[in-house]
């Protein structure tokens, strides 16, 4: 936390060329099954904007362990773990090809001197050095990346597929990249839960919510202007509330939001996991309440989507991840409030978008995967509902 919040001191500073054009939130350890020992891993992520200089930020977050890389690069990439020939550049760490990340830490990397393209897709390659490494992770990365097999070493300059012969759809280790514009203006981040991160979307499509406003708002400038940060988290909530899966929103709001380079906006969609472990809503707006406070102290421009419905019984998931009439009632009022916060800048009313016709407590059928989550026509659809105006402060 220490290292987030001088991070989120400097941030302000480099805002004017440093931009974050990419970010997965840490959430939890990597399974038992999951580790890498004298291996390479190959992550790929999507950088929002243009410009000609990157660097990336690796966290140890839940490490118990340092965490060694021996080696790290990054290049562009072609086709799976195939990368760009000529587009291969180390990575630095303090001017040192390797490095070693405490437990609970983070390191952001040198300056690489790289041009990239909106919407290009990079290729992170990182050495780890040592013997059952299990990572910082976020589990649900929607994005095929490549590992080689234990004890093959460095690999992080191999150009072509064939050492990488496994893949992961988690992020590991990787937890933002940040780009030097001439052109971006700011970055938006979106700061919520599992219909933020993407469930129920599809593995490389980037059909999100975010990803469609993301379209909207470079089609109507005619170039990506606004980087996008996805700091959603599976099963997130605002507060500290058992069963604790995530550090919450008011937690590691510094790290995953304030922290980042350039940061212009922030829309908060939390609560709905708050409500479901039966927090009231008093509670969970007093928790937005403070994210809003701490957002605009750092001179943001804060947006807040309201909560879409939860079907009582959802399909394939437990019968307890439903909305009882009482956490109806409770979604309901932070709803309201959220209409109504003169403190806010805008609202994106999510709820008005998903709810059924005749029932304000179901999603509409057309739009829902499981009773919980949207489907890819669901996310389209909210993120055609947002006013664009609401991104040009």
């Amino acid at each position: 936390m220490a290292a987030a919040l001088t991070l989120a001191t400097i941030a302000p500073a480099d805002a004017q060329e440093w931009v974050a054009a990419w970010g997965s939130s840490m959430q939890s350890r990597s399974p038992e099954g999951f580790t890498l020992s004298d291996a390479t891993i190959r992550l790929i992520a999507r950088t929002t904007i243009a410009g000609d200089q990157v660097r990336i930020r690796l966290e140890n977050t839940f490490g118990e362990a340092p965490l060694e890389i021996g080696a790290a690069t990054l290049g562009l990439q072609a086709n799976g773990p195939t990368l760009v020939p000529d587009s291969i550049r180390s990575v630095r760490f303090g001017g040192n090809a390797s490095t070693a990340i405490p437990p609970g830490g983070l390191i952001v990397s040198d300056p690489v001197t790289l041009d990239v393209e909106a919407e290009q897709r990079l290729a992170i390659s990182l050495h780890v050095r040592g013997a059952d490494a299990r990572s910082s992770q976020h589990s649900n990365g929607l994005t095929t990346s490549y590992l080689t097999e234990p004890g093959t070493g460095d690999l992080t300059s191999a150009i072509e597929r064939d050492p990488f012969l496994d893949t992961t759809n988690s992020i590991h280790w990787l937890s933002a990249i940040e780009v030097r514009s001439s052109t971006a203006r700011g970055a938006i981040v979106a700061f919520g839960d599992s219909i933020t991160d993407g469930s129920c979307a599809t593995v490389d499509g980037y059909d999100r919510w975010e990803d469609v406003l993301y379209d909207r708002l470079r089609e109507r400038d005619g170039e990506a202007r606004l980087a996008m940060v996805n700091a959603g988290i599976g099963g997130n909530t605002v507060l500290r509330v058992p069963p604790v899966g995530s550090p919450p929103g008011l937690e590691r709001f510094d790290r995953d939001a304030l922290g980042l380079a350039g940061v212009t906006h922030v829309v908060l969609f939390l609560g709905t996991n708050d409500l479901r472990r039966d927090a009231n809503a008093d509670e969970v707006i007093a928790g937005l309440d403070e994210l809003v406070r701490r957002a605009k102290e750092w001179g943001l421009t804060v947006l807040a989507a309201t909560i879409i419905p939860r079907n009582p019984v959802p399909r394939g998931l437990p019968a307890n991840l439903g909305f009882t009439p009482a956490r109806n009632a409770a979604r309901r009022q932070i709803n309201d409030w959220i209409r109504s916060n003169g403190d806010l800048d805008g609202v994106l009313d999510f709820d008005a978008v998903m709810r059924a016709t005749g029932d304000s407590e179901l999603i509409k059928p057309i739009y829902d995967c499981d009773g919980i989550h949207p489907n890819v026509l669901g996310y389209a659809a909210m993120g055609r509902s947002i006013d664009l105006d609401l991104f040009s402060r």
